[in-house]
């Protein structure tokens, strides 16, 4: 099978970019409207792509009619955002907030969570996610159709049991991934492999 990228429309293209980047951690985002409303919504086009200091990247395509979705806007006027992470047992909170619903309507409470306040940032945290990054826009970059939001972590919330020797347990956290289509995955069973110079040095 060779697949020519540029006959692609883009259903088409979704399709197969989905399919092949797999599986993908969920950035369940959190907003702030002009007039005070919390947004919620789930992108799993979304990484980090810093360390020093620590930045996040997620990815937001435009509604069918060009215009602009709620988190971006939002992300716009406030300046800023929060990734909430999905364990397995708030999947289908985080599946029900997909749903495009008006401006003047919080998913957050609209599928029966909480919206607590945030340290540094206007933007809300979704109180029952276990970790929570309040983010800084510092960039929105045009990627095609895309709009690229690149943000500055501020402020990380763990919940207690999660956090061992430094970093998140991640077995404990259990996160829920995407796939294509309707489809989602655990974590599962993992593994372990030496980098190559760790090895050398052994």
């Amino acid at each position: 099978m060779r697949i020519d990228a540029s006959t692609l429309d883009r259903q088409a293209s979704h399709e197969l970019l989905k399919g092949c980047v797999a599986p993908r951690p969920i950035a369940w985002i959190s907003t702030l409207s002009a007039d005070g409303v919390a947004n919620a919504a789930p992108y799993s086009c979304f990484t980090f792509v810093a360390l020093v200091p620590p930045m996040v990247c997620f990815s937001v395509e435009p509604k069918p009619d060009g215009a602009k979705k709620d988190t971006l806007r939002n992300a716009e006027f406030t300046g800023d955002f929060v990734v909430n992470l999905v364990p397995e047992e708030l999947a289908k909170a985080m599946n029900a907030t997909a749903e495009d619903f008006p401006p003047e309507v919080s998913e957050i409470a609209k599928v029966g969570l909480t919206a607590a306040a945030s340290e540094k940032i206007r933007a809300p945290r979704i109180a029952e996610s276990p970790v929570n990054l309040e983010c800084q826009v510092t960039q929105v970059v045009e990627v095609g159709r895309n709009s690229l939001v690149i943000g500055k972590v501020l402020v990380v919330h763990v919940r207690d049991d999660l956090w061992r020797d430094g970093t998140i347990d991640v077995a404990r956290l259990r996160p829920v991934a995407r796939l294509a289509g309707n489809e989602y995955c655990r974590l599962g069973e993992t593994f372990e492999l030496d980098r190559p110079w760790l090895r050398e040095a052994k």
